[in-house]
């Protein structure tokens, strides 16, 4: 059967992550093309394991909006995207969010003869628009067009259904963005990261360096934990961004310098020697629809200190595999990474949680969840 349905997916950017699970599902669906408006090339590693077609380029105009959170944003994408629709055929379509690339097939479902199936990451109050009655206008009539949807967590899934209207039945709800080991393992054996001289136990994070990030936040736990005499730590920050001349200046003026490491950017394809390396892991968000690092640092067996304002919080059980915090009471935050400092067992029994729970989320068992959504969404075709 699965050799005979034709599938389209419509990724605005088919990044690094995104392409385990590309090749997996091919597997289970040969007939499928993955059309995208940003095209990195390949991973080492998964070269031509899926097709891929480039359609137009992607624009994103990004609105002044509020400095710790989502801005607001217009994407454009190629109208063209039809025109590669059509002689294609596809039975079923998978286009992320609410974009042109969502709404165009919707407006030719009818003469194309496919199913939609909407990919919406997640919810937060930045990408949800709950304060515009048009955008929410919008997405209510979109939803009515739309056969199903996926998202990543059940926060996405009361959004799609109390807020904009979507049937219980047609939303399913499973972390699709997982990391795959494969996308680090050829890079470890190859990557020397010398921690000998760093103080253990070492807190990552790793990401863009901007306020919605919350690593100012983070840095006033450290700041916190100076005060109270803990100095036998390190915090190593991998990314770059916006913020980082402010933050140096901070950590400069509170005297962390010898706490906190700066290693900038690092390729993709590297971060995983730092995930190796480090002992816990600290996703200090303000906002994020899903934050697939954290679940990356769980794969590696890492304990997470997880934001609430993270979508990934849902795969942190407080108290065994990590701790759930509020990174707008940056005293808890200090609490939670001293008992990591005073109990170093937990970092062990706490990261093996970690990998249990990862076990449970591979591209292989996204595939065969979203071959259950093209099953639901093909079971009425005539």
């Amino acid at each position: 059967m699965n050799d005979s349905v034709r599938v389209a997916w419509l990724l605005q950017g088919a990044g690094a992550y995104y392409q385990p699970i590309m090749s997996e599902f091919t597997r289970l669906f040969p007939q499928t093309i993955v059309f995208t408006a940003d095209w990195p090339g390949f991973l080492p590693g998964f070269e031509d394991s899926f097709k891929v077609k480039q359609v137009g380029n992607m624009k994103v105009l990004s609105i002044p909006g509020s400095r710790k959170g989502y801005s607001p944003s217009f994407t454009y994408l190629s109208p063209n995207i039809v025109a590669h629709l059509l002689p294609f055929a596809p039975d079923v379509v998978f286009s992320t969010g609410f974009s042109l690339w969502t709404i165009l097939p919707l407006l030719f479902k009818a003469w194309g003869k496919w199913r939609v199936v909407i990919v919406y990451d997640g919810s937060s109050p930045g990408v949800d628009y709950q304060d515009s009655r048009l955008r929410l206008f919008q997405r209510r009539l979109i939803t009515r067009l739309t056969d199903a949807f996926i998202t990543n967590n059940h926060i996405g899934k009361t959004y799609l259904t109390e807020v904009i209207g979507a049937r219980e039945e047609s939303v399913f709800v499973r972390p699709y963005l997982v990391p795959d080991p494969k996308t680090y393992s050829q890079n470890l054996e190859n990557i020397n990261l010398d921690t000998a001289p760093i103080q253990r136990p070492i807190f990552l994070f790793a990401g863009k360096v901007i306020p919605r990030k919350g690593l100012l936040e983070l840095l006033e736990a450290c700041s916190i934990l100076q005060t109270q005499g803990y100095q036998n730590y390190t915090l190593l920050v991998v990314g770059d961004g916006s913020q980082r001349q402010e933050l140096e200046v901070f950590v400069k003026t509170r005297n962390l310098e010898d706490q906190v490491k700066w290693m900038g950017n690092v390729e993709y394809e590297q971060v995983g020697a730092y995930f190796q390396q480090a002992d816990v892991f600290v996703f200090p968000t303000l906002e994020d629809v899903w934050g697939l690092v954290a679940v990356e640092a769980m794969m590696f067996g890492k304990p997470i200190l997880c934001s609430k304002w993270g979508g990934a919080v849902e795969l942190v059980v407080d108290g065994e595999n990590g701790y759930v915090f509020d990174p707008h009471n940056p005293e808890k935050l200090a609490e939670l990474m001293s008992q990591f400092i005073n109990n170093p067992d937990l970092i062990k029994s706490m990261g093996e949680k970690s990998k249990q729970i990862m076990a449970n989320h591979t591209p292989e068992a996204v595939s065969k969840f979203l071959s259950e959504v093209v099953e639901f969404v093909e079971k009425d075709r005539d």
